[in-house]
């Protein structure tokens, strides 16, 4: 007999197994421990899962962090008012050129026509970016005698109806209103029209009400300028 009691050559019994209330079989044992390493990988699996997904995380974190953002506007700023001057040639008429703050800018001036053939009509156009980041274009068009303004002033709108005039350093402007429509009406959410001799203004966009105004009231003074038929100044 061996110090601790066994005999020696015999076997240790099996060991008995609390839930079985007996010893394994050995076809229990190997699925025991198949089990046991089944769920091992498992857990290696999620672990490298989520350590992949905390590296990926620290690497886009260091990228927002460390690369340099241009939080500057990429539209490119137009002259318009060297633009108006060499585009007065173009016009029988003074062309608009409105004085504003530097707080607006704009990125497109030039000669647009909106019809075709004897009915094109050509026009003055500035689009301009307001303070608060919105979009006003300014649209300036004569009448030759050819007829046709008015359809080009409900083209621009979008043939939406006017709801009331204001009056603006004694020009009356006609408001168009659409903000509140389902309809589309492109860049016409709000507009004002106005006419002086032979020119007819169009201003139209999504600026504020006062960024409208103060627009108009930057023309002003081309607006008394204008004469009252377009070969007067021819």
């Amino acid at each position: 007999m061996s110090t601790n009691g066994t005999v020696p050559g015999r076997q240790k019994p099996p060991r008995v197994v609390a839930e079985l209330g007996r010893p394994e079989t050995p076809d229990e044992t190997a699925a025991r421990k198949a089990e046991q390493s089944r769920k091992y990988r498992a857990n290696k699996t999620i672990n490298n899962l989520w350590l992949s997904l905390i590296v990926c995380i620290g690497v886009v974190l260091v990228i927002v962090l460390l690369v340099p953002r241009d939080n500057t506007s990429h539209l490119q700023t137009v002259d318009y008012a060297q633009v108006a001057a060499d585009a007065q040639a173009a016009f029988p008429v003074p062309v608009a050129s409105p004085a504003l703050p530097d707080t607006w800018s704009s990125n497109a001036a030039e000669i647009r026509s909106s019809g075709t053939g004897t009915d094109a009509i050509p026009y003055w156009y500035i689009g301009f970016t307001t303070p608060s980041g919105a979009y006003i274009g300014l649209e300036q068009a004569v009448d030759t005698g050819s007829g046709g303004v008015d359809d080009w002033v409900a083209e621009q709108v979008h043939n939406t109806a006017a709801i009331d005039t204001v009056v603006i350093d004694g020009i009356q402007w006609t408001v168009y209103d659409n903000r509140q429509t389902a309809t589309d009406v492109g860049n016409a959410s709000y507009a004002l029209t106005a006419q002086s001799g032979a020119t007819t203004y169009v201003l139209l966009g999504t600026g504020t009400v006062d960024e409208f105004r103060q627009l108009a009231s930057a023309i002003t003074t081309n607006l008394q300028a204008q004469p009252a038929t377009a070969a007067a100044t021819q």
